[in-house]
């Protein structure tokens, strides 16, 4: 669709004339690698404006969460960020766990810091690997994309569950991970970093690319911070802003890691910074095995660690208990507490109000995609369409968490 629009001056004489044309960019348009519509204004090949468009898979998270015992809301997020679920996980372990006022084992904390972490790889793979495919370079995506699949075989080892994991429990794990798990996690650590490299070598000097994504796309650290950006899109602007640096949890004081930051805060600088903290992951990881501590992998909370298969078997207690969990009969205490994860895109918060009963009164997800998306209009404005693509993949928004 097209339309001309003219501009008149003061005197009501005709200055310029220009003829629009209306693009839907989305919601099925593969480029847009989600559902999501963006309504662009098109003066020829430049973008005169945007108007997006969400909610096109909106499954009302939060309320299906307030109508749920809180160990039966893992698997609801699980569905948001699902290139890196176990953060998710994670990160509303911590929150009712923070409710709890648990005491977590040091073990545990660490198991659960090599998980993020590699989720963190696996989200950085699927993201920087389609930058790749939308500026035509289809090699690294093949080529990287074997290592996402051994995160996944490690997962799967842990778990029995791939993409969407519901993997550990709230209080920890339910068991020690297997010889084959350690072992699937040594070979990922020895063999990746050459792909890396590999990968690394294929993009981040090569002129194509680099015409692509340089001054792509770009936001300043003021204009990103006034949008509430966060994660790599907020660091690929200047800004030195990381939850595990800034409000520590799950011991990551404990591990000594840089936070990579960009300067201009355009397409390359976000490839570039989940570039470097894949190499930062990989630090992470490999100290947190150097320095596993001895202990517990569970925390002294028995109304959510399904006790011993022997022990339900033959013991009545155990029975009830198990029972008691499966079913979600067990109340929360009163209170209000909000926690975050760095999650693969972003600071991910829950905020959660309990009533004292066994389902949470309220419960909202603050997820890092809806957010920066607003900025989105801005950032493409007087852009090419082309552009507009890969702005749109180097801000790594996932569908499933931008609509909830």
């Amino acid at each position: 669709m097209s339309k001309k629009e003219t501009t008149y001056s003061v005197n009501q004489e005709v200055i310029e004339e220009k003829e629009y044309s209306t693009l839907n960019l989305g919601p099925t348009h593969p480029a847009t690698h989600g559902i999501f519509q963006n309504v662009l204004k098109m003066d020829g090949e430049i973008i005169h404006s945007a108007v997006p468009t969400i909610g096109y898979i909106h499954r009302a998270f939060e309320k299906l969460a307030e109508r749920r015992p809180y160990a039966q809301i893992t698997p609801i997020t699980d569905r948001l960020n699902y290139c890196s679920s176990p953060i998710n996980n994670m990160g509303w372990y911590m929150t009712v766990e923070k409710l709890l006022g648990a005491k977590f084992p040091k073990r545990a904390e660490y198991h659960r810091v090599i998980i993020m972490e590699l989720s963190r790889i696996a989200d950085h793979i699927i993201c920087n690997s389609v930058i790749g495919v939308d500026t035509g370079a289809m090699t690294g995506f093949l080529y990287i994309f074997q290592w996402r699949e051994k995160i996944y075989e490690i997962f799967e080892e842990i778990c029995g569950a791939r993409l969407t994991t519901n993997i550990g429990r709230i209080g920890g794990f339910d068991q020690e991970w297997s010889k084959k798990t350690w072992d699937l996690i040594d070979t990922f650590l020895k063999e990746y970093p050459k792909g890396l490299q590999e990968f690394s070598n294929l993009l981040e000097r090569n002129k194509i690319f680099m015409d692509r994504t340089v001054n792509c796309g770009p936001i300043s650290a003021e204009m990103a911070l006034s949008y509430s950006f966060v994660g790599p899109n907020l660091r690929a602007a200047g800004v030195d802003y990381d939850v595990r640096v800034m409000n520590p949890y799950s011991s990551y004081e404990d591990f000594t890691f840089t936070v990579p930051v960009g300067t201009q805060g355009d397409t390359y600088d976000r490839f570039m910074v989940r570039q470097h903290e894949m190499w930062q992951s990989l630090s992470i990881i490999e100290q947190a095995i150097k320095k596993m501590p001895e202990g517990p992998m569970h925390a002294d909370l028995p109304d959510f660690f399904l006790p011993p298969k022997e022990q339900v078997y033959n013991n009545m207690e155990a029975l009830i208990y198990h029972f008691k969990i499966v079913m979600g009969e067990t109340d929360i205490p009163k209170g209000e507490v909000y926690h975050c994860v760095e999650g693969g895109n972003g600071e991910l918060g829950f905020y959660l109000i309990s009533d004292g009963g066994r389902t949470p009164f309220r419960l909202h997800f603050r997820r890092p995609c809806f957010i920066y998306y607003q900025a989105y209009p801005e950032m493409v404005k007087g852009i090419m369409l082309s552009d507009a693509i890969l702005t749109m993949s180097s801000m790594n928004v996932i569908a499933g968490e931008l609509d909830a």
